[in-house]
């Protein structure tokens, strides 16, 4: 790989947050282990809380020893060499004067480092509250430290955490309040399960392999459903969570996003473009439902006081900043359909909640019925057991092929039977966290797996439909369920209905 030698300031808002310390310097730290960081790389930390270099460097040293994925020990070498490149700026995300300072120091180090007329590249990680987004990105364009796009010698690059908007109309206003400021192609929305290998081997597998690709179609699949499983509560995110709710908070994002890989037409070439292109064709496909199908097609529902791999959980109700009224969802199954030529009258199912039996993510293609039923299965001539395809993205990253095998003897009776890979038993190697992928793809200047303006409002074209849906019907319910189950059995009624399933995990 190809690394950019001209020297790259790296500034991290939220440097104080949970993420800063859990991923983001953990993943610059492996990449500089690796080789991969370009030279004279400096990184600085920018939060509203009083620190000085030392105390933060300190602090960010034991989370590199806690969370790497290397796991360094804190005298090695590569921590000590790369802690050094660790600065700590103290200022306010709506404060002129502070972004003043920090571009003083910005060019105080450059030329500490590289002489006078010293400049480097620009990447700005926004690991804040959504809220200051655009404060962070005006105020870096008021004290001129965003270098324009056509400059053909240095760059600035922005990563915008997610949640990107908290509807259509906010997301809207955000996007053109930060394109205001920065061209599009400076701006890295980051959904970090576009960085998981498993999702990215979802190109691989269907693109790169010419048995699927003709059956990824109408005429083969019975119907995708796509299960994200957190086994956790909502713990000390209470607040927010009360405003977002699993739709916002997983399906706007994560989930469509799967959806599009899996959905999406062959791009023309893996270039940022036109892969792009085609994920927000999928997105722009998506049928918006009235209200009464919003009713029939969509369950909610609130996790109840129940029990999780042994561990107690109390309901949502219960959960500290939770209003005691509140009727945000922590569950949401869903039934709907992406109206194109591949995959009309396909049923595409989601679902996602917390306090669920197990943390898991995992996408299963079920394929159509055999059009002749020639095969005993185990008594039952008129049903075998049909081919599923299923990818898990996490843990424990894998695909899964279920298939009939003739059981021995006389009688021809089919067993369903599977075929696994899993990639730590084939890839000796450490998998990278999604975050180090990123980072890098964002300092190589490649978009791919980051997010444009359009997927981010076809997007929530969908999903405002669904949440206006609920709003305009108050007395539709948000049903509770145990904690430690698989959510309402509402959510089992949806695909029942439909004489199918959802998979066993």
């Amino acid at each position: 790989m190809k690394m950019d030698i001209r020297p790259t300031t790296i500034v991290i808002f939220g440097a104080s947050g949970d993420l800063a310390k859990r991923k983001l310097i953990p993943a610059l730290f492996q990449i500089y282990k690796e080789g991969l960081m370009p030279s004279e790389t400096k990184i600085i930390g920018f939060a509203r809380k009083e620190m000085s270099d030392d105390v933060f460097r300190e602090l960010m040293q034991e989370s590199l020893v806690k969370f790497s994925r290397s796991k360094p020990t804190t005298d090695s070498d590569e921590v000590q060499s790369f802690i050094g490149k660790l600065y700590y700026q103290q200022g306010h995300y709506d404060d002129k004067s502070s972004f003043e300072s920090l571009a003083l120091r910005v060019g105080e180090l450059e030329k500490e480092l590289h002489g006078e007329d010293a400049i480097s590249n620009k990447l700005y990680y926004l690991s804040t509250p959504p809220q200051v987004f655009f404060n962070i990105v005006s105020m870096l364009g008021q004290t001129g430290q965003i270098a324009d796009y056509h400059d053909p010698e240095f760059w600035t690059r922005v990563i915008i955490e997610k949640p990107f908007g908290r509807d259509l109309e906010s997301a809207v206003a955000l996007n053109n309040n930060v394109r205001s400021v920065l061209h599009e192609s400076q701006i890295y929305r980051i959904d970090h399960y576009l960085g998981k290998e498993t999702v990215q081997n979802i190109l691989a597998f269907r693109f790169g392999n010419s048995i699927y690709e003709p059956l990824w179609n109408r005429r083969y699949i019975d119907h995708v459903q796509i299960t994200v499983a957190e086994a956790g509560s909502v713990g000390g995110r209470g607040g927010y969570y009360d405003h977002s709710g699993a739709l916002r908070d997983m399906v706007q994002n994560h989930m469509l996003q799967l959806l599009a890989l899996i959905a999406m037409e062959p791009p023309s070439s893996f270039a940022p473009k036109a892969v792009r292109d085609e994920k927000v064709k999928v997105l722009s496909s998506l049928r918006l439902y009235n209200d009464s199908e919003i009713k029939e097609h969509t369950v909610r529902g609130q996790y109840a006081t129940g029990s999780v791999a042994g561990k107690k959980i109390t309901d949502f109700l219960s959960e500290k900043d939770v209003a005691p009224d509140s009727r945000t969802e922590t569950f949401v199954a869903l039934k709907f359909f992406v109206d194109n030529w591949r995959w009309s009258g396909v049923p595409f199912y989601f679902r996602t909640g917390k306090a669920l039996p197990k943390r898991i993510t995992e996408i299963t293609i079920q394929f159509r019925q055999p059009p002749l039923a020639m095969f005993d299965n185990g008594g039952d001539h008129n049903q075998s057991t049909p081919n599923q395809l299923s990818i898990r993205v996490q843990p424990n990253e894998a695909i899964r092929l279920r298939f009939g095998l003739k059981i021995p003897g006389q009688k021809m009776i089919l067993q369903p039977n599977e075929m696994e890979f899993c990639y730590s038993d084939v890839f000796q190697a450490e998998q990278p966290e999604a975050y180090e992928r990123l980072i890098l793809d964002a300092i190589l200047g490649d978009s791919t797996l980051f997010i444009r303006h359009d997927e981010v409002d076809a997007a929530w074209t969908f999903v405002d439909k669904i949440l206006n849906g609920w709003s305009a019907q108050d007395r539709l319910p948000v049903l509770p369920y145990r904690a430690g189950t698989w959510g309402p059995v509402a959510s089992d009624d949806l695909m029942a209905r439909d004489g199918r399933s959802w998979a066993k995990l």
